[in-house]
């Protein structure tokens, strides 16, 4: 056994022990040590970069760390050996999923305005944002040698009373604090209850209806459910804050809400990388490690006690109130990452025929998975629709309100996968395409999530081919890499330039372009001198092929599913983009590279973190839970794999902007 000491740039260490010949990732993941691993330690990606400053490491040489790195110590954990003690300095740079969690600053209004507007969009579709939590106040008769009733018996009668229901129910969470609550308070409570506490599959009927035929979110007397749940208690005179929680899990990023469930105002805002991308950064990678001897808890585990967790404590943390506040989450995601999060089989997703265990649940509770919220607050799963389109998309589809135009909308989801959506109020067909992590920084040497730091927008000169860019975060913050917004305008720019060729080879001479030994190019973006990173910043002709073959895929996903219907990309009326691509992409960049179709630029529009913004309003809503529901159902699921014209038309995207120049007119090619 050999001592492995890891330290980080804030002066924390951690300690462990390792066998010998044990890959230092393997024992970074053992000891819980966040270290950024996309290509899961096949040593194809360079993200796992450590530093050695003690003992040994039995290491072989990549192309990832040059001569002069590997001389400064530098190491990629996923190919060091242990032979002995060592003590390895882990950067920020390759933590930077979990070093980087942060809560938002919701002082501005830009920050909850795409949140109102979902709001406000919705609202103009019919769907109202009421729910079925209340706060109500009850006074009860203190007990006496005359009226012995019990204490439980004494609350039931009371909510009956006030609420003119026929039944009440008091889940064991309340019965343990109720008799030091009622003394407490002279008898005289506020009760959280849930009106209608049986819950069907998306929350009720398509029609917005509870099971007991109450339309969700209308409690006028005369219409109340028959069922009510008191879900906690507090004393009369205590103004309880009621929260809730509405997350975003994405493959490679986690972003989440805390809402007040009586007023839908938004109290914070939190974003983190998703802990399990050590064990890779797409979703067959994950699928194929909760498949090894305890894989899926340790896939749980990073999603819940890694991640979710901690992002709950700092955003209650900054708004002044604790977890048990929660009384409802709502999550979407993809099916894979649905799966991994309630701790379920999910290699059935990934094999022919693509079965998943569910599509809709209704039965989670945070106890369940050992969220720490409300132990009894539900927990409601965005709906999936197939083995790659998940309840993130159904959940953007939403709150995009393609559903009830007459226009024939597209919307798309660039993330660690492409997700798109085609149709109107009449029919919604979707798929899926395997874009890889490019959108999100993954497979770029440079890459990065937006984040403080990253490079979101980019121009070139085409004379002197000097870059001016756009960084995420304060002002004086120095660049770390690319995003993918930045990613998309920087090879628009070398494209437009004629720096690099269709096939995205560099075929112009600078100061910034470099050849390495074999042949390679690359373009150095800033210097090391001038940004926060061990190395120059540069993108190299590997990094523009891995991000042509992702935006081949999202144009011909695009096509082989207009074609599916009989339709072309004229007959599209709107373009909703969605994602955590960057605070927005240029829409001009990304049809000149060929990813979205040639069409006029007012028919696009970015519309941010759509997944998010549709859990927010199904956690509001009882009404859009129900709709929710209903979209789910109506939507077809186009497989691409099946469809045999999807390879030629990916391998025809695989060129800037295409190898049939008439798809792009407005395009001028070099």
């Amino acid at each position: 056994m050999f001592k492995v000491t890891f330290t980080f740039e804030n002066g924390n260490e951690t300690v462990g022990y390792a066998l010998e010949g044990e890959s230092l990732l393997d024992v970074a993941k053992k000891m819980n040590v966040a270290i950024d691993a996309p290509c899961n330690g096949n040593a194809a990606c360079g993200k796992c970069k450590v530093k050695l400053v003690g003992g040994e490491l039995d290491t072989k040489k990549t192309s990832h760390i040059s001569g002069e790195e590997f001389a400064q110590g530098w190491r990629l954990a996923c190919v060091s050996k242990i032979n002995a003690d060592v003590q390895v300095m882990v950067p920020d740079i390759a933590s930077a999923y979990r070093s980087r969690m942060k809560v938002a600053d919701l002082s501005s209004a830009e920050e909850i305005q795409i949140f109102e507007k979902t709001k406000t969009d919705m609202a103009g579709a019919g769907i109202g944002f009421g729910n079925d939590l209340d706060v109500i106040t009850v006074t009860m008769e203190e007990p006496s040698l005359d009226d012995t009733m019990p204490d439980n018996e004494r609350l039931t009668r009371a909510v009956e009373s006030a609420c003119g229901v026929e039944k009440v129910k008091l889940p064991f969470v309340v019965l343990q604090k109720l008799s030091e609550t009622l003394r407490r308070s002279g008898f005289q409570l506020k009760c959280l209850i849930r009106r209608g506490s049986d819950h069907s599959a998306g929350g009720g009927a398509a029609d917005g209806s509870s099971s007991d035929g109450s339309k969700a979110g209308d409690y006028s007397s005369g219409s109340s459910p028959k069922k009510v749940e008191v879900l906690d208690i507090f004393p009369a005179t205590e103004e309880p804050k009621i929260c809730g929680l509405a997350v975003d899990i994405g493959t490679t990023t986690v972003s989440a809400l805390i809402i007040d469930m009586l007023t839908g105002e938004i109290l914070a805002k939190g974003s983190s990388g998703n802990g399990q991308i050590r064990y890779g950064a797409d979703v067959i990678n994950r699928i194929i490690e909760q498949q090894k001897e305890g894989g899926r808890k340790k896939l749980q585990d990073a999603i819940i006690k890694e991640t979710l967790n901690p992002m709950i404590s700092q955003m209650c943390g900054s708004i002044g109130i604790k977890p048990g506040q929660i009384y409802r989450a709502c999550i979407a995601g993809n099916t894979t990452m649905n799966h991994l999060l309630l701790g379920v089989d999910a290699d059935p997703v990934r094999m022919e025929p693509f079965i998943p265990t569910f599509f809709e649940t209704n039965s989670v509770y945070a106890h369940d998975l050992g969220l720490e919220l409300y132990e009894h607050a539900r927990v409601i799963i965005s709906p999936n629709i197939g083995s790659y389109v998940g309840g993130d998309i159904t959940a953007g589809t939403l709150a995009s309100t393609i559903w009830n135009k007459e226009e024939m909308s597209l919307f798309i989801d660039l993330g660690t996968n492409g997700e798109l959506v085609f149709g109107n109020s009449d029919f919604m067909m979707s798929c899926a395409c395997s874009a890889g992590p490019a959108f999100e920084g993954g497979d770029i040497s440079c890459g990065m999530r937006a984040t403080d730091g990253a490079i979101e927008a980019c121009v070139i000169d085409k004379e002197t081919m000097e870059p001016t860019f756009t960084i995420v975060g304060d002002e004086g913050q120095k660049p770390v890499g690319l995003c993918g917004s930045g990613i998309i305008d920087v090879i628009s720019e070398l494209f437009r330039c004629g720096i690099i060729s269709p096939k995205g080879k560099f075929i112009r001479e600078g100061s910034r372009v470099r050849h390495d030994q074999y042949g390679m190019g690359s373009y150095v973006l800033t210097y090391k001198e001038d940004a926060a990173s061990i190395k120059d910043i540069e993108i190299t002709e590997v990094d523009i092929d891995s991000f042509i073959r992702a935006k081949g895929a999202i144009f011909s996903a695009i096509r082989v599913m207009l074609q599916s219907l009989d339709f072309d990309v004229s007959m599209i009326d709107h373009v909703y983009v969605a994602g955590g691509i960057g605070s927005g992409i240029n829409m001009r960049n990304a049809v000149s590279i060929g990813m979205f179709p040639d069409i006029e630029m007012e028919k696009f529009t970015y519309i941010g973190n759509s997944s998010l913004s549709g859990a927010y309003a199904i956690l509001l809503s009882a009404e859009a839970e129900a709709k929710v529901s209903e979209v789910a159902h109506n939507m077809t699921y186009l497989e691409l794999s099946n469809e045999p014209t999807y390879m030629d038309e990916f391998v025809a995207s695989c060129f800037l902007p295409h190898t049939d120049a008439g798809l792009f007119p407005s395009v001028t090619m070099k």
